[in-house]
Order: structure tokens, then C-alpha cells, then sequence
């Protein structure tokens, strides 16, 4: 068993197809399934189906795969160790960015990663936070950049800013008038969520107090998977959300009218970046984490608002 074997196949559990692995891997087809071949030899075991389209992993297959991601990952341990020695700040590191944060930071980020001296490849992908979690320790990616704490004894994470909460509004909505929008006295029924698989929903039912546990009052419900879905279910259906700070500075001129400060309520959301207790290039982790800084407003860098974060559930 080699390392080139279990690269091989984790290139064709990605693609699921021998050529296009063939390719990515700069190898011809024979000679990648000839060592794909030698491996389920080697273990007696088929790691791959080779009858259906697209070729898909057997049950063990999916096991050894997962296990191979993990090998990799710290096998290529050795030469970060090695650089980072060196103080070298160069090479590839894969970001996973939940889809609440992505659309609003990603465009200043990569701006700055373009002006930054470091000769890091930033790769990045938009997943949410299970999917980060799972991925930073099956080492298919080196971190993430998640709304925190965790809580996973397995993480390290690396607080980078901290947003405040607000409320969205429809002109039409009884609160309209207020300049500020006391939770408590909101019903559940009203707000619109993001679906379950996003912390930021967890958050927004801490901030009210309780879970939304009947949907009677409502002909019909909504649960979405994108801020922007929800502002635009707002406006045109009524009712309210609840979003980030980040969310609310992207918001058109327009909508900025719409928007209400939380009463008595300074709650912010911690956005940290995230990579596994194993991690040795801390210096690149810190130069990421310095670029992503560069790229949020300066009002959202006081640590003082830490003992304000909101507890997050996924």
C-alpha cells in the first residue's frame, strides 16, 4: 500500500469516473487502475463498483476512502511541519466557508488575498458547519470559517471578528414604528429561519427564547437556506428575520429603512477560523487569519464582544 494508491483513490471517489481521475492525477487511465487494481489485491477487498455509472465505492470502499483522507492528511503533515520550521508561507490551504458568511466576505476577501505578499493559495468552498467540522478532521480540508464555539475537543479555534444581530422588517409589521424591536415580545410564528442544517438558526431561536413549535397560525411556511431568500420572503409576505451585521452593511440603500436594532440586547455571533488540534502551519493559520481581518470592518474586531456571543447550535 502506497500513498500514490490511496490519492488514487480519493481522485476517483471525487470524480467518480477512472479517466477524469486518470487526468487530475497527471497518470494515464491503465496505469491508475492497475495501482487502484494491486490495492484491492492487497487488502482482498473491492474498493470500487465497477458496474454501475458512475462508479460509485463499495460499503469497505467508503471506509478505506475516508481512512485515506486521513493518511494523507497527515502524511503531508511532515513537509508543513518542515515549512513551517522554515517560516515558509507558501502552498495550498482549502478553506470551507458557511454559506451566512460566504456571499458577503468572500468578494472582500479575495480582494485581499490579491493584495497580500504571502504565496498562499487560498481554496475555497462554501459548506455548512457539520460539513466543515467533518471535512477539517477527515483532512479533506484545512480549515474552516464558522460561527463559534464548537465545542469540539478535536478544533482549535481562532476567534477572527464578532457581528451583531438584527432585526429585517416588513414596512407593514406592527413594529414598524419602533426604532428598536424587543424579542420578548415577538411571536415566533412571525420570523422566518434559515433551515436546520445552518448554526445561524440555532442562534436566532436562542435570541428569541424559545423554538418555533406550532405552525397553525401560518396558511403556509418557509424555511430557507439563504439570507437573501428570506429578506425577499419579508418583503413581499411580511413578518421579520433576523440577520447578521455583516448582511445588514450588504443590504441595498433601499432596504436599509427596514432594518431595527435589538432592545436591550448586545448578542453578537463569533466568526472564528477553525482547523484541527493537529494543525502544524500555524503560521499560515495566522496569516489567513490576518487577511480575513483585513477584510471585515475594523468596529468588528473588539474582543470586548466576546462575552456578548450567542451559543451555537448545529
Amino acid at each position: 500500500m502506497t500513498i500514490q494508491q490511496l490519492e488514487y483513490i480519493i481522485a476517483v471517489d471525487n470524480y467518480r469516473h477512472f479517466a477524469k481521475a486518470a487526468e487530475a492525477c497527471h497518470v494515464t487511465q491503465p496505469t491508475l487502475s492497475m495501482m487502484i487494481q494491486k490495492l484491492e489485491d492487497e487488502l482482498n477487498v473491492k474498493v470500487f463498483d465497477r458496474m454501475v455509472q458512475p462508479v460509485e465505492p463499495t460499503e469497505i470502499g467508503k471506509k478505506i476512502i475516508k481512512q485515506a483522507h486521513t493518511s494523507i492528511y497527515h502524511f503531508n503533515l511532515i513537509k508543513e511541519l518542515v515549512n513551517s520550521e522554515r517560516e515558509i508561507l507558501t502552498g495550498d490551504f482549502k478553506l470551507g466557508i458557511i454559506p451566512t458568511i460566504a456571499s458577503y466576505l468572500v468578494p472582500e476577501l479575495l480582494r485581499f488575498i490579491h493584495q497580500s505578499e504571502a504565496e498562499i493559495n487560498l481554496l475555497m468552498q462554501e459548506i455548512p458547519t457539520y460539513a466543515i467540522v467533518e471535512s477539517i478532521l477527515n483532512g479533506k480540508i484545512d480549515g474552516g470559517l464558522a460561527a463559534t464555539p464548537l465545542k469540539n475537543p478535536h478544533l482549535v479555534e481562532i476567534p477572527i471578528y464578532y457581528e451583531k444581530f438584527y432585526v429585517y422588517l416588513s414596512p407593514e409589521d406592527n413594529f414598524f414604528g419602533e426604532e428598536e424591536i424587543d424579542l420578548k415580545e415577538i411571536d415566533i410564528q412571525q420570523v422566518w429561519l434559515l433551515n436546520n442544517i445552518h448554526c445561524l438558526r440555532g442562534q436566532v431561536e436562542s435570541l428569541c427564547k424559545r423554538k418555533k413549535e406550532d405552525e397553525r397560525h401560518r396558511t403556509a411556511n418557509y424555511e430557507s437556506g439563504s439570507l437573501d431568500t428570506l429578506i425577499n420572503i419579508v418583503d413581499y409576505n411580511g413578518g421579520l428575520t433576523i440577520i447578521p451585521e455583516m448582511t445588514a452593511m450588504g443590504l441595498p440603500e433601499e432596504k436599509q429603512n427596514n432594518l431595527r436594532r435589538i432592545k436591550g440586547d448586545v448578542s453578537v455571533r463569533e466568526i472564528s477560523l477553525v482547523v484541527s488540534r493537529d494543525f502544524v502551519r500555524q503560521k499560515m493559520a495566522d496569516a489567513i487569519g490576518d487577511i480575513i481581518r483585513e477584510s471585515v470592518p475594523k468596529s468588528m474586531l473588539d474582543p470586548e464582544l466576546k462575552k456578548f456571543v450567542v451559543d451555537v447550535q448545529y
